[in-house]
């Protein structure tokens, strides 16, 4: 087990609550953080490249990964598509004496956090609501609506769990959600907030 200065950052939401975007601005106000790849077992999307969003790898692959206990957390997210958090991706971070954050999913989250007890901080961005998350994942316009519904349904689910993060920021208005996500882990990088 690792010691408990190396520490873990957990962003997690439902599918187009903002959560990669407030990822990403987090990433460019802390040098300290690195971002963790997932692995995930989809098809890469616009110009995403293997190695920088995700470490692209087909099923059998994974589940090979997933018996040789690779993984720190893992989840068929949608049916048929895997995604997971080597556990090396987080050693590698910590090699280079920094933060992983972890932009992950809400079920991953939750194990992320059972693993690391007392490293981890985790927030779930939440979104305004349901119909405002539907008309994000619209405007995305990166699924039918058959995958929109699908996501919709597990948003519900999800949002069912935001009691068990350790911060819960409403995405409303988005500098206003950055700017206390910049807050929140200011103070647990600097050590003035224990998760």
């Amino acid at each position: 087990m690792s010691d408990l200065s190396e520490k873990i950052l957990i962003i997690t939401a439902p599918s187009g609550a903002g959560k990669s975007t407030i990822t990403k601005r987090l990433m460019e106000t802390f040098p300290a953080l690195s971002f963790s790849i997932s692995a995930a077992t989809r098809a890469p999307r616009g110009d995403e490249k293997n190695g920088v969003e995700y470490y692209f790898i087909t099923t059998d692959e994974f589940k090979r990964k997933i018996k040789e206990n690779a993984f720190a957390e893992w989840e068929m997210v949608y049916e048929g598509k895997y995604y997971g958090t080597y556990k090396s991706e987080i050693e590698r971070i910590w090699k280079n004496e920094q933060t992983p954050i972890l932009d992950i999913d809400v079920k991953g989250a939750l194990h992320i956090h059972q693993l690391y007890p007392g490293q981890t901080l985790s927030i779930f961005i939440e979104p305004p609501s349901i119909d405002e998350l539907k008309k994000r994942l619209r405007e995305r316009g990166t699924e039918n609506e058959d995958g929109i519904n699908t996501r919709i349904n597990k948003a519900e689910y999800e949002l069912s769990f935001k009691g068990h993060f350790d911060k819960v920021i409403l995405n409303d208005n988005l500098e206003k959600a950055c700017s206390e996500a910049i807050d929140t882990v200011s103070k647990f990088l600097t050590g003035n907030l224990k998760p």
